[in-house]
């Protein structure tokens, strides 16, 4: 059943990821031009000051998922209960938390925005860091619920749920950024779909899951033990804020609300990117949980994080290298002509996080290891050092020096860094891991050469010629890595499915 779930909940990801890239090609310009350059850029500058009060989750949610494995695994119902109402507890109280901090960050809004934002913008700003606020506080004792599904490994009704979500966010935005509300109205609809989701969650967990709460009998040892290991996850959680915000914030200081919103689709479509990857890697996650509880062999770990590694590089090859093509002309005739500088933004920080994301289930392997410390130290050194270079290279370049300082940063921490961790620490044989993935080099060749034939002699930037040549290179590519770089598991991964249709329909047929 569980395995159905995983297999399941993996192709739903797909599948939503799918939807989302349709939906977001169809109603993004479409957004875009309503709300116009500026709203844009100030929308997406409070989001990523408001952020930063997710921080107050302090990553418990990964202890949550190591300490329910483990009761699970003994079948321990009554400590199962505790666990339930202590997290519950706790995010209800952070959340309260996470509502007080906003709410002086937003009476601080002009010495946090700087003067580079008109009053008219600052107004704006404060009412979007309101209605964002509290979106945050209702998201905290959520928590507890989404990660009470994902350690039951119910993905089928977790993935079903975001997916309604994506399809209804487009439906419900366009008419109220057309009756004029803009960013605020954009701010409230989002609010209010993530609430009726969270409450869908809780109804779930309790009718169907038999959630269980016991809040008396607080467990002061345990809780110790779990901020303990919760600490280096949360300073992790401030490495990635840096990472991933503290670029639009710098931008919004010295270079305005335009400037953010080049960098804002920039930083979208490597969310998009991102999300290729972690979805294959977050299904795996109670697994992994289970397999440390029950000491499975490091040799089994090493298979397992080069499998599902091959498995997110012929994807996020085919994306990236596609992207290095027809970026570009697609921003253009996607975005508008005002975002041609999101292209190379989008590739300084595509292409170094394309080594953390073929790597990103060692960061659950760590984690449920409890040996997750090392990499967090590392990455604050590295986050510190990417806001100090970004500060002088926005200045100087905007939008794509701050860029550099994140690309610098990930190139660091996860190409050399990490890796040696991995390999003399966590006990995973990288030097396997590579040598696999290099086996692709071969069947990336013929692509590349076609892909730069068909910038260097085609017109991409005409709609026709464009969608011809990225369904030509698209074929080109799935032919050339099916012959040259894939084994008989990744290829059983396509022709089991397929063959299951045909099995149907033929049966079908028969009867």
């Amino acid at each position: 059943m569980k395995v159905d779930q995983l297999k399941a909940g993996a192709a739903l990801s797909y599948i939503s990821i799918g939807l989302g890239n349709i939906i977001s090609i169809i109603y993004t310009p479409i957004m875009l031009r309503l709300l116009g350059q500026s709203e844009y850029g100030l929308y997406n500058l409070v989001a990523s000051v408001v952020s930063y009060l997710g921080l107050f989750s302090f990553g418990f949610s990964s202890a949550y998922m190591r300490y329910y494995s483990i009761y699970k695994v003994k079948g321990d119902e009554e400590n199962k209960a505790k666990l339930n109402g202590m997290f519950l507890m706790i995010y209800t109280i952070t959340g309260f938390i996470a509502v007080l901090a906003g709410i002086i960050l937003t009476y601080n809004a002009e010495i946090i925005f700087g003067d580079k934002l008109t009053e008219s913008e600052i107004s704006t700003a404060k009412v979007l860091m309101i209605i964002m606020v509290f979106n945050m506080a209702f998201s905290f004792p959520a928590i507890v619920f989404n990660s009470h599904v994902t350690a039951n490994e119910e993905y089928i009704f977790q993935k079903v749920l975001q997916m309604i979500k994506l399809i209804a966010n487009p439906f419900v935005m366009l008419p109220v950024l057309l009756m004029g509300y803009k960013s605020v109205g954009m701010a409230v609809v989002t609010t209010i779909l993530n609430l009726l989701v969270e409450l869908s969650m809780v109804v779930f967990c309790l009718n169907k899951l038999k959630m269980k709460f016991i809040f008396k009998q607080f467990d002061y040892t345990l809780m110790k033990e779990m901020a303990i290991f919760s600490a280096y996850i949360f300073m992790n959680m401030i490495i990635d804020q840096i990472n991933w915000n503290v670029d639009k914030y710098i931008i919004g200081r010295y270079r305005g609300t335009v400037g953010v919103a080049v960098y804002g689709l920039a930083a979208n479509l490597n969310t998009y990117y991102i999300s290729l990857s972690t979805a294959i890697s977050s299904v795996f996650i109670p697994r992994i949980n289970r397999m440390v509880v029950e000491s499975i062999d490091n040799n089994e770990f090493t298979h397992l994080f080069t499998k599902v590694g091959r498995i997110q590089f012929i994807l996020l090859s085919l994306v990236s290298t596609g992207f290095i093509f027809f970026g570009r002309p697609f921003i253009n005739m996607w975005a508008g002509t005002d975002y041609d500088g999101s292209f190379p933004i989008a590739l300084l920080l595509i292409i170094p996080v394309t080594i953390p994301l073929i790597q990103n289930l060692g960061i659950e392997i760590q984690k449920a290891k409890n040996m997750h410390q090392f990499r967090s130290r590392v990455y604050l050194f590295i986050a510190i050092g990417n806001v100090i270079l970004s500060i002088p290279l926005t200045k100087l370049y905007g939008g794509i020096g701050a860029a550099m300082g994140t690309a610098v940063s990930l190139l660091i921490g996860n190409g050399i860094i990490m890796n040696w961790y991995y390999h003399n620490r966590v006990g995973l044989d990288i030097k396997y891991f590579w040598n696999q993935i290099l086996k692709f080099v071969p069947a990336l060749l013929l692509p590349i050469i076609v892909g730069s034939l068909m910038v260097t002699f085609i017109n991409l930037y005409n709609i026709l010629s464009f969608f011809i040549c990225g369904i030509i290179y698209t074929l080109i590519f799935c032919f050339s890595i099916w012959d040259f770089g894939m084994n008989d598991y990744e290829k059983d991964l396509v022709r089991k499915p397929i063959m299951k249709v045909f099995q149907k329909l033929k049966y079908i047929e028969n009867k």
